[in-house]
């Protein structure tokens, strides 16, 4: 390579696209990890989004907190495409995961 045969602006503008491929790099990678951080957070602190995580394959359209026996269970009725549920959800060591799911005749 001839380093000396290499312009200035074509040189500045090598650097300006690699520049700002980083930033977008940097900007890309940011959002995943703050999203990937907020779904953590959804199971680990709020029990209203994570049941519809903990139970994406049944469709939930509609819940509602029947009662909240403790800090550690919930009790909560689903309405999902195969009919409505009764859905207890326990906290573990870490996380909230579901403890029994119940169909309910209409």
């Amino acid at each position: 390579m001839e380093i000396q045969r290499i312009s200035r602006i074509r040189f500045l503008h090598t650097i300006g696209w690699a520049v700002l491929g980083s930033c977008l790099l940097v900007a890309i990678m940011a959002t995943l990890g703050r999203a990937s951080y907020n779904f953590s957070a959804a199971l680990t602190d709020k029990p209203d989004i994570a049941i519809y995580m903990l139970l994406e394959d049944r469709d939930l359209q509609e819940t509602k907190l029947i009662r909240e026996v403790s800090e550690q269970e919930r009790h909560y009725y689903a309405e999902s495409k195969d009919g409505p549920l009764l859905v207890v959800l326990r906290r573990g060591p870490k996380e909230w995961y579901v403890d029994s799911v119940e169909e309910l005749r209409e």
